[in-house]
């Protein structure tokens, strides 16, 4: 080299670094949506390799998933009927995850919360079909909230496990719908299997104008951008924020965490309650043992997967919704039985749950080199 070569090499000085300004500011927002997509695609090729075992081609098995969610407009409202009860029970895991706390009782609270709404419907006979569908809102919204504030209470003055509590809830919930739809709220007509009487076809909510779409997706979302603005816009949410990132923060300073934990799960179960309701109302017409469906179980999936962020959970309740409606086409095609889907929501709740290690420690996200 030169003696003139090395002059300006010396004084060009070493190559300038890539900013890592977006990256530090953004990298977080990318892992919330990297890190579960990339959960769900392993998950998809396990579920693959799974069915190939049996003798299917895993390109069909995807190829029949697509057409049964989102390939035409009768899968598109399929779908989206599916994830209506699906945002609201994911809101019920969602909310609590604020505090730290671990609910996943959606599914006794959407009982609940039928039964509460199937009850207010059978006690007002002959009224407005407006105001018994008010009525049965707040009903199931009334019974579900105070389902799964059972056990916020049972954690903030017993010490017990949210997480246990709520989960063995769901099948005293169970037990107790059992035992009304076959005794005291027994239709005697319904001989088979037992139910409630029809609440009416006046009653009932109907579906969105133009579609087969019923008024309980407006709901949801409704329902899901509530808690959004709630949670992160509103002197409440930052309370309850505060709690769930540190308790003895949160009481050094003033916080009623008990008052916290109570309204939160209150407001965790009106959703999964609403659930149940918009079940009873827009597609049961009564209370049976088919509204214990799974919704409340897959919800927690959900909830999961979008990170307890209710915006997020809109769209991650449509994929799982679509899912969920692709099982009868892949029965009918492919031979799988129509519960294959939940093999693949099992898989893909396992895939979640492992990929959380990896939060904060991708470097490059990070602005690292």
């Amino acid at each position: 080299m030169t003696s003139e070569a090395a002059d300006s090499v010396e004084a060009a000085g070493p190559a300038p670094a890539a900013d890592p300004g977006f990256l530090q500011r953004y990298g977080t927002t990318i892992e919330y949506i990297l890190i579960p997509g990339a959960a769900l695609v392993g998950a998809l090729i396990a579920f693959g390799i799974f069915v190939a075992l049996f003798g299917k081609n895993p390109l069909d098995l995807y190829f029949y998933m697509y057409q049964g969610a989102f390939g035409t407009w009768f899968s598109w409202q399929n779908t989206l009927s599916r994830a209506a009860p699906l945002i609201l029970t994911a809101l019920c895991t969602a909310l609590p995850a604020q505090l730290g706390m671990v609910i996943i009782g959606g599914e006794g609270a959407l009982l609940m919360g039928a039964l509460g709404a199937t009850s207010m419907a059978l006690a007002m006979p002959g009224a407005p079909p407006l105001a018994v569908q008010i009525a049965m809102a707040g009903g199931g919204m009334v019974a579900g909230g105070l389902w799964i504030m059972l056990s916020g209470a049972l954690r903030q003055y017993r010490g017990v496990n949210e997480t246990i509590s709520s989960l063995l809830l769901v099948y005293i919930g169970l037990a107790i719908l059992n035992h009304l739809v076959e005794g005291a709220l027994k239709d005697p007509a319904s001989l088979n299997k037992p139910s409630t009487r029809e609440i009416g076809a006046a009653n009932m909510i109907g579906t969105i104008p133009g579609t087969d779409v019923h008024w309980g997706l407006v709901f949801g979302l409704i329902a899901a951008v509530a808690a959004y603005i709630l949670i992160y816009h509103t002197v409440f949410g930052f309370a309850a924020r505060v709690a769930g990132g540190n308790v003895r923060a949160a009481k050094i300073v003033g916080l009623s965490v008990g008052k916290l934990i109570l309204t939160i799960c209150f407001l965790a179960g009106a959703a999964a309650g609403l659930a149940g309701m918009v079940e009873v109302a827009a597609v049961q017409g009564r209370t049976n043992a088919n509204l214990a469906a799974g919704y409340g179980f897959t919800g927690i999936l959900v909830a999961f997967l979008a990170r307890h962020n209710p915006l997020a959970i809109i769209p991650v309740a449509i994929l799982l919704g679509g899912i969920s409606a692709s099982g009868g086409l892949l029965q009918r095609r492919l031979g799988l039985p129509d519960a294959s889907v939940l093999v693949l929501q099992g898989i893909i709740f396992v895939f979640v749950l492992a990929s959380d290690a990896l939060y904060g420690r991708i470097g490059f996200l990070k602005g690292k080199a």
